[in-house]
Parts: structure tokens; C-alpha cells; sequence
């Protein structure tokens, strides 16, 4: 049996298939055994190493901590860089020459260097012309640099966000009477957000996994420096990093578990689609006829109808 995408597959195509299927999963059982020795001839299974973690000291004294601060940084930045890339974006977008250019300067120049360097510039910055305490210094510069770096970045998102909508939006818009800033405001946005949040959600979860950068270079103690400070106190290497990395992985899952459930329920909420309708479809959505979107005379016309002028079938 075929279909309109594809043609089915035959009895060959089928082997083969299972085939693959078989070699690959033999593959990926062969690695993990592979793994699995390895870590056990280099005594990095051993229950001694991994209990720590089924003990509310390590939870309390190194993980929470830590967590909570990368939380903390990661919202921070998110809260600034969000609107903050909203406005680059839509001034890069600007009919005016004196506004537009400086965004672009602004978003170019600081999407050009990295992240890490934002950060040891803010530390800088924040220990030489400011009164801000040794020990917040490093919080301040970790979200300085991932405000700057991700805003301009967020800025292109969400320029391209609006270019990618059809022009006859922001015409139809304008044709009716509206200002500039209310067709951004009421008809490009609202459109264009649906399709620029899972580029968004991307770049929330980079804001999530830079702070591990404030931790190895700034001693901001965040999740991976307080793993790292855990490891030279219980000597488990491998258990500490795949304890990070398995609370790494449910965060971010559960940020784009949940962007994916906004974006589903943003686009049930839509009332419109954009969809071209045709002949077929209006005569589904209106099946009294022509007249009957205007009044009650049917195509025969009649009182609040339309003449219906076709030539007979």
C-alpha cells in the first residue's frame, strides 16, 4: 500500500530495516558493556562512591546549594535577556536610521564574543569601579555576561520572527488606519511569537548550561563548582559529574517539556490559522450559500440576500 508521502516498503526494504535495526542495537549494547567494564575494572562502581548520594548531607551541604544558585542565575538572566532582546529586535526593525543602526551595532558586537569573555570583563568591571562585595561579584558578572551575549542573540530571533511573517500583515494593518507601533504591538507579535518560541526555549537552555562557565573560571559556586568542591571531599569523580548531569538534563527537559506545552496551547488558542481558504472550504464554513453571510435570501436573492448572477449549470 502507498501513500502521498511515500511509497510502502517491501518485503526487502523490510529486511533490511530490522537488519539495521539489530546491528545498531547490538552496536549500543556492545558500547555500554564496554562502559560498564571499564568504570568497574577502575573501582568507579563501587557502592562507597555512590552512596553519598542517597544521604541528605551531600544533598544539603554541596548539590542544593549549588543548584540554587545556578537557578538563581539563570533566572536572573532570563528575566533581563528576554525583554531586553525583544526591544534589540524590534529596533533593528525601525524606519529610523538613528535607532536602528546602534541596535544592530549593539547586537553584532556582543554576539561576536564569547560568553566567558563577558564574564571575567563584568568580574573586572564590578571589582574596579563599583562597591559590589567580594562575594557577589561573581553572580553580578556571570549574569552581565549571559544578559548581553543572549539578548543580542534573542534580538535575531525575534527579528527574524517578524521578517518571517507574510508583509501583508503589517500592510493590512497600516491599510485600516493603524500607527506603526500598534501593528508590531496588536498584529506581528502575537503572530509571530508562536514561531519564535522553540528558537527561544533553545537559548533559555544555553543560559541554564552557561552558568557551569561562572563556576570553572569566576569560583561563582553553582551547581558544577560545588560537584567539583564534593569531589575532594568523597573522592568520587564519575558520581559527582553524572549526579550534575542527570539534574542538568531534567531541568532543561523540563523547560522544554513545558515551552512545549505553551506552544501548544498558543496555537489551540489562535482563532485564525493564516490558512488560505478555498472554494470548497467556504462552502463547508457557509453552506446556506452566498447570500446566506448576508442576510436570509439564499442564492436566489430575496430580502438581505444576494443575487446570485451565475449562469444556470
Amino acid at each position: 500500500m502507498s501513500s502521498v508521502l511515500y511509497d510502502a516498503q517491501g518485503p526487502r526494504a523490510k529486511r533490511r530495516n530490522v537488519l539495521f535495526t539489530g546491528l545498531f542495537v547490538v552496536a549500543l549494547a556492545a558500547v555500554l558493556w564496554w562502559v560498564y567494564t571499564s568504570l568497574d575494572d577502575k573501582g568507579q562502581l563501587e557502592w562507597a562512591l555512590w552512596k553519598p548520594f542517597v544521604h541528605s548531607e551531600a544533598w544539603s551541604t554541596y548539590i542544593w546549594p549549588g543548584l540554587q544558585n545556578t537557578l538563581k542565575a539563570a533566572a536572573l538572566a532570563m528575566v533581563i535577556a528576554l525583554p531586553l532582546g525583544a526591544v534589540l529586535g524590534i529596533a533593528r526593525l525601525s524606519d529610523h536610521v538613528w535607532i536602528r543602526v546602534p541596535a544592530a551595532v549593539v547586537v553584532e558586537f556582543f554576539r561576536a564574543i564569547p560568553v566567558l569573555v563577558l564574564m571575567i570583563f563584568g568580574l573586572a568591571l564590578y571589582a574596579n569601579y563599583t562597591d559590589i562585595s567580594s562575594n557577589d561579584r561573581p553572580l553580578y558578572a556571570v549574569v552581565t555576561g549571559l544578559v548581553l551575549y543572549n539578548a543580542a542573540v534573542l534580538a535575531e530571533i525575534v527579528r527574524a520572527g517578524i521578517l518571517a511573517l507574510p508583509k501583508g500583515q503589517a500592510e493590512a494593518g497600516v491599510a485600516i488606519g493603524m500607527r506603526k507601533n500598534q501593528v508590531m504591538r496588536l498584529i506581528l507579535l502575537p503572530q509571530s511569537v508562536t514561531a519564535m518560541l522553540p528558537a527561544i526555549v533553545s537559548q533559555l537552555v544555553v543560559i541554564v548550561k552557561d552558568t557551569a562557565l561562572g563556576g570553572a573560571v569566576l569560583t561563582f559556586p553553582e551547581l558544577l563548582s560545588s560537584a567539583n568542591t564534593m569531589i575532594g571531599y568523597y573522592g568520587n569523580t564519575i558520581a559527582s559529574f553524572t549526579a550534575v548531569a542527570v539534574i542538568f538534563i531534567a531541568l532543561n527537559f523540563s523547560l522544554t517539556t513545558f515551552a512545549g506545552w505553551l506552544e501548544a496551547r498558543l496555537r489551540r488558542s489562535k482563532k485564525s490559522t493564516g490558512a488560505v481558504l478555498g472554494a470548497e472550504d467556504m462552502e463547508e464554513l457557509n453552506p446556506a450559500g452566498v447570500g446566506g453571510a448576508f442576510g436570509t435570501g439564499g442564492e436566489g436573492g430575496g430580502p438581505g440576500g444576494i443575487t446570485d448572477t451565475r449562469p444556470p449549470r
